[in-house]
């Protein structure tokens, strides 16, 4: 996999759960990163281990504070904007705040990469764009009506990334991550995404809580699949991939009762008592999109991105973390 020469770059929400890993792959590659945070749902845990490493720097900051970003980057030579609130419920019971470090804050990392003359700009958007569109497998090209302020959020990610490309010519590349999933992904809280709430409970012995009827289904991409697509974007060379957004999945689509299952065969290997934890069913949450499965084409095409990790080999990676990290 071929990288640019060595220079120094910045990653918003770097303590975070997808931001540490790309932090790793960067410091791995003998990259000078700069990690810029503020700690509100990422952690220092993450990145503990990279302190001490050569190239790498820790700042504390907001996106939302315009002095906070200029700060972070000054003599920056490429942007991965990775930092935002996430989860479609928190949008929907908080929009506010949601719209502030989504939008807002996004808008203050964007203008001041173009003030500071950094034209690769690489960020991370989201599958909720797809809104209520029913076409499967999902297309760039083709999006729905949003369904949740978080999707309306990373929509105007989108829409500025792309002005910018338009009238500044900055090399912008968007992410359209669908559900990733992998080590450091945070269990706790009421807006935990799905498999560390499952694994959390199995590892409780406690039954799983499914919101619906379980057959609604998502495309789950272990976070190392979405590390290699932040990689090959900062890599692009091919035009015509700068003020375009790439779908980012694995290319499967997974029921969430066949989630729920695979998971529980997997950890009843080093816990037989998880073989007999029954499923519960909630309500259907207001704002989840139905099914979700994405052609994954176009990013393979512009990007040179080939997902390598299925679902199945993702949980078996991603299940000894979480048991060690509640043991």
């Amino acid at each position: 996999m071929a990288h640019p020469e060595p220079s120094l770059l910045l990653v918003t929400g770097g303590a975070g759960f997808i931001g540490s890993h790309v932090c790793d792959a960067l410091v791995q590659a003998g990259r000078s990163v700069r990690c810029f945070d503020n700690l509100a749902t990422g952690k220092r845990e993450n990145i503990a281990h990279l302190a001490e490493r050569k190239g790498f720097a820790f700042i504390e900051g907001d996106i939302r504070e315009a002095e906070d970003v200029k700060r972070a980057m000054h003599g920056v030579d490429a942007v991965v904007h990775l930092a935002a609130l996430g989860s479609v419920p928190r949008s929907i019971a908080d929009p506010i705040t949601s719209h502030q470090v989504n939008l807002d804050g996004f808008l203050n990392v964007l203008h001041q990469a173009q003030q500071e003359g950094i034209r690769r700009f690489v960020f991370a958007s989201s599958s909720s764009v797809y809104g209520d569109s029913k076409e499967l497998p999902k297309r760039e090209e083709r999006i729905g009506a949003a369904l949740s302020p978080y999707a309306v959020t990373k929509q105007g990610n989108e829409m500025y990334a792309r002005i910018f490309h338009v009238l500044h010519g900055m090399e912008t590349i968007g992410l359209r991550f669908f559900n990733v999933f992998g080590e450091r992904q945070d269990p706790e809280g009421p807006y935990a995404a799905a498999i560390p709430r499952f694994i959390k409970a199995f590892r409780q012995h406690q039954s799983p809580v499914i919101f619906g009827d379980g057959l609604q289904s998502r495309d789950f991409t272990y976070v190392g699949n979405a590390v290699q697509a932040v990689l090959m974007a900062l890599a692009a060379s091919n035009y015509r991939a700068f003020g375009e957004v790439f779908n980012v999945a694995y290319g499967a689509r997974t029921t969430l009762v066949e989630l729920v299952n695979e998971l529980k065969a997997v950890m009843a290997e080093s816990d037989p008592e998880v073989a007999d934890v029954a499923i519960a069913h909630a309500p259907e949450r207001v704002g989840d999109i139905r099914d979700s499965l994405a052609d994954v084409s176009k990013a393979k095409e512009q990007l040179g991105y080939f997902p390598e990790v299925s679902l199945s080999e993702g949980l078996r990676r991603a299940v000894p973390w979480y048991m060690a990290h509640w043991s």
